[in-house]
């Protein structure tokens, strides 16, 4: 195998530690009420309400402020809904905060840290193929377009590669039928993120596998905030909801949904989440020749 060397990005790195000084205000005194949440993976009140639910009345139990779930219909919605102050926070991806910093000055409340996030490539082990450049004229299956660890950075790993992704290689953007095309060879490899690796061979296990290329661990997933929000509202939130940890994550992973898509091993909370580590997902998107308005 050999390890995607574009990539020297560490969740370590995704946490640059400041000095967390005393706040003598509560979040209460410092931030508009109600404070309005969105995410961008949901559509309908219902399913948000749902996924969300634990997570919003234990904000509110934590800060004394009401957590109110707002629906939007996409990811461009949102963006537009923080830049006019319509929301105070989104849960996106971090594709999606690259996309906002485009509109406007965003900061980031926490992040979920999860150390297994990153893009794989894998094939068959009794295939020919052995390195990343190897994938030229070869059928390759992607995930969705825009997913951040199934399509512009097995992309930008391509382009890395020496690759011109969009005419060296044919590209099937195959969604959750990714794992499955690889196993029945109806393409040569497989891009995707690294739990589908492991996907794979939990599937399909009489025969082998082997990964041919794979990033270091990708920045987390962002709780967009809106940089107009007072910074004494933004320093008293993070403090608050830092002291809170623990209580405030067991109510994010309360659902079946957000269980399933941030537990893993040794996850976690950033509340320290540098918005610059996300220049790494903007460089993606240059290399791999994909706009992010896409």
């Amino acid at each position: 195998m050999t390890t995607f060397n574009g990539m020297r990005f560490s969740a370590v790195a995704a946490c640059v530690l400041f000095a967390a000084p005393a706040f003598a205000q509560s979040v209460s005194e410092t931030c508009p009420a109600p404070l309005r949440m969105a995410d961008t993976g949901i559509e309908g009140m219902g399913d948000l309400s749902e996924a969300f639910g634990p997570f919003a009345e234990k904000f509110e139990e934590i800060t004394g402020v009401e957590l109110a779930l707002y629906s939007l219909s996409n990811r461009t919605a949102a963006g537009t809904a923080l830049q006019f102050d319509e929301v105070e926070f989104v849960f996106a991806g971090p594709s999606e905060f690259v996309l906002f910093q485009q509109l406007a000055e965003m900061d980031v409340l926490f992040s979920v840290v999860r150390p297994s996030y990153g893009s794989s490539f894998v094939v068959k082990a009794d295939s020919d193929i052995m390195t990343m450049a190897d994938l030229k004229g070869r059928r390759v299956a992607l995930k969705d377009v825009g997913s951040t660890s199934g399509h512009i950075f097995p992309m930008m790993m391509m382009a890395e590669a020496g690759l011109d992704p969009m005419s060296d290689s044919d590209i099937i953007m195959a969604g959750d039928a990714r794992i499955q095309v690889l196993i029945n060879g109806d393409v040569d490899a497989m891009g995707g993120g690294n739990k589908d690796w492991n996907a794979v061979r939990r599937q399909d296990p009489d025969t082998e596998y082997r990964l041919i290329g794979q990033t270091e661990t990708l920045p987390g997933d962002p709780v967009v905030m809106r940089a107009t929000l007072p910074q004494d509202c933004r320093d008293a939130l993070r403090a608050t909801l830092q002291d809170n940890a623990d209580e405030l994550w067991a109510a994010l992973t309360a659902t079946e949904r957000n269980a399933d898509k941030f537990i893993e091993d040794d996850s976690f909370m950033s509340f320290d989440t540098d918005p610059a580590v996300y220049d790494i997902v903007r460089r993606a998107y240059e290399v791999a020749g994909i706009a992010l308005d896409d």
